[in-house]
């Protein structure tokens, strides 16, 4: 851990909401902090670049991009990413904060591992590449220093599409390549290209290390070590620990091919081969082989109290190293004043590695249930010997309905075999509020949903007198109310006021109604004989058509006999007195303007009073008939 306390961020709260309260590390592409999310109230890891590469606009717009695709995955054994933010000069991500260690840390304690342990290990690993390879999603940067191990024994990965990132920018090549040498698959070597398959030769690599202790490719500079990942093969990790099965040897070797199209394809087959393996090693397995190794190159003595073992995993002697180094992680394992010595990092991985060493009269919780369907992680459980309850479900934001949130005792944890495991289901992502999409079109709605964490259910339509067509009404749960995103959202989308049917009816009442639900209308006449004169003779949309507030409409009315036709709204009769008649639509409750509209095309002029507002309130008159250019008064409120 970092331990440099004069930090200028430490203290500082960040775009107002994440205050940084200490520094975990610093690496060669950003450091990382604990903070605290003011708004959630959690605690959470700030990894904030530095100052060269947040200047670099190239860089900033590939991390901004790797960022969101990495934030897309949902999986336990994936280090959530939150959000990505920029305060000023600063750009940073916020992440899960998972306290533990690194798969590096375990190495350093250790040496290395029995080959179930570490294929027990690589299983997780392998889950979470494989949830990214299915998501398209490359890592780029496999490495034990990016597998994070929790207290409670869950392994995580982190980083995922920051290399990607960090790769674009000119400024950060060389470093690149030196921090991640020991594990680049030999296209990234030679083409600085990289797919799901790089990822699978970086695992490879990763399991050999796990195994032996030691990368397979070293040289004296990162190009020497570039060099041999393309010109020399990984040899079998039995070559450095003698009684290593065949089948491990080939997942090794099987995975680190030169042609990317000898190894598994992308990580889930890879898990798929590393399980199998895994299936089918006795548990006293890693027992076995170490006895082996210590016959056959003869038994060394335990360090004495109080002296911590050195491991050296720059060896390269296959015996006379690889002998010492496995003495003193017995040593280490088995020495109680060694453990006081290392602390209570080394206490938590030693403890780890006994189990895995004694496993033959316990079972253990595999961290693999965490999110696996609740009746797979029973079956699983039961094979092993173990009985199984479920608890009542709860909210978990990172496993989705119906999937394991967590176990008692939790996942990695040793149990004897016959004991209890309680399995608490998820009943989905805690609730969050559903944004309003009201008037929205569907498309938008949707992406205003989903931006939101939800997905869109059942989709249906509606008339509506006040929603536009083709845009939505409401949404079941409705807005404002709290869901579990793992339930979908239902939408009603309105098909716009339904067009009456105005055949046979008085020319000028038609048009007045149509008028007033806010339509743009178009009187045609046209003289047919046998129909009633100033009757509405047809429509254009007919009746039940779908329109909205604005839509053009068309009615054609019968010509009349008694007077000329002198305009588009005079089609009505002398009522005996030379002033013409005509409807009075009926407009309280519309907005002023569109009322002034309809009377003014009616034929009427237009009186507007009130104290505010602009919704009419009181009309007078507002039936019957009037005559045309007389006036109408509107009265106006709020």
């Amino acid at each position: 851990m970092d331990t440099t306390v004069a930090d200028p961020l430490v203290g500082r709260v960040l775009d107002g909401r994440y205050r940084i309260e200490s520094r975990i590390a610093r690496g060669g592409m950003a450091t990382v902090y604990v903070a605290r999310d003011i708004r959630l109230d959690r605690i959470v890891a700030i990894k904030v670049m530095h100052a060269g590469l947040a200047s670099d606009e190239d860089f900033v717009t590939r991390f901004i991009g790797e960022a969101k695709a990495a934030a897309a995955l949902s999986h336990p054994n994936v280090v959530a990413v939150y959000d990505q933010r920029t305060d000023g000069e600063h750009v940073f991500l916020v992440m899960e904060y998972v306290k533990g260690n690194t798969l590096r840390d375990a190495l350093t304690t250790l040496g290395r591992l029995g080959p179930r342990a570490a294929l027990e290990i690589m299983q997780p690993v392998l889950a979470a590449l494989g949830a990214a390879h299915r998501a398209g999603l490359v890592h780029r940067d496999v490495k034990p220093e990016n597998v994070l191990i929790t207290e409670d024994g869950q392994v995580k990965v982190a980083d995922f599409g920051l290399a990607r990132a960090e790769t674009a920018s000119k400024m950060t090549k060389t470093g690149m390549i030196i921090g991640t040498v020991g594990y680049l698959a030999p296209e990234q070597v030679l083409a600085g290209s990289a797919d799901v398959r790089s990822d699978v030769y970086a695992a490879g690599i990763m399991l050999f290390e796990l195994m032996t202790g030691e990368l397979p490719h070293q040289g004296d500079t990162p190009l020497a070590v570039a060099y041999k990942h393309v010109n020399e093969t990984v040899p079998p990790p039995s070559s450095l620990v003698p009684g290593l099965p065949r089948q491990v040897d080939d997942l090794v070797t099987d995975a680190t091919s030169h042609d990317p199209s000898r190894r598994p394809q992308d990580a889930n087959q890879f898990h798929a081969e590393v399980s199998e393996v895994f299936g089918g090693l006795p548990r006293d397995f890693d027992r076995r082989v170490e006895e082996a190794s210590r016959n056959a190159t003869g038994v060394l003595e335990a360090p004495a109290p109080g002296h911590t073992a050195v491991l050296d995993p720059r060896a390269t002697d296959p015996y006379v190293p690889q002998r010492t180094r496995t003495d003193r992680a017995i040593g280490a394992l088995t020495g109680r004043y060694v453990l006081i010595a290392l602390g209570a990092l080394a206490a938590l991985i030693l403890g780890w590695a006994v189990w895995y060493q004694t496993s033959g009269q316990y079972e253990h919780v595999p961290s693999s249930i965490i999110g696996m369907k609740v009746a797979d992680a029973r079956g699983q459980l039961e094979s092993d010997g173990l009985d199984v309850r479920t608890a009542k479900a709860i909210y978990d934001d990172r496993v989705h309905k119906g999937g394991v949130a967590k176990s008692d005792p939790p996942a990695g944890a040793r149990v004897a075999k016959g004991e209890t495991v309680t399995l608490t289901p998820s009943k989905g992502i805690t609730p969050r509020e559903v944004p309003d999409v009201g008037g929205k079109s569907l498309a938008d709605a949707k992406k205003t949903l989903e931006d939101k964490g939800f997905t869109v259910g059942r989709t249906s339509s509606s008339p509506s007198q006040t929603v536009a067509k083709d845009r939505v009404i409401s949404t079941d749960p409705d807005a404002g109310e709290k869901q579990s995103p793992d339930e979908p959202v239902s939408v009603v989308v309105s098909t716009g006021m339904s067009m009456p049917n105005l055949l046979g009816q008085n020319g000028d009442a038609a048009a007045n109604q149509l008028r007033s639900m806010g339509l743009d209308v178009t009187v045609q006449k046209k003289k047919v004989d046998g129909k009633e004169p100033n009757t509405v003779i047809s429509q254009d949309p007919s009746e039940g058509q779908g329109v909205s507030r604005g839509d053009d409409v068309t009615i054609v009315v019968n010509k009349r006999d008694c007077i000329v036709d002198a305009g588009p709204f005079q089609f009505g009769c002398d009522d005996g007195n030379g002033e013409q008649n005509v409807p009075v639509p009926n407009l309280t409750g519309r907005r002023v303007n569109d009322a002034k509209k309809a009377l003014e095309d009616s034929g009427f002029k237009v009186n507007v009073t009130g104290l505010g507002g602009n919704v009419v309130r009181f009309q007078s008159p507002n039936s019957g008939e009037a005559p045309r250019g007389s006036t109408v008064t509107l009265v106006k409120g709020p």
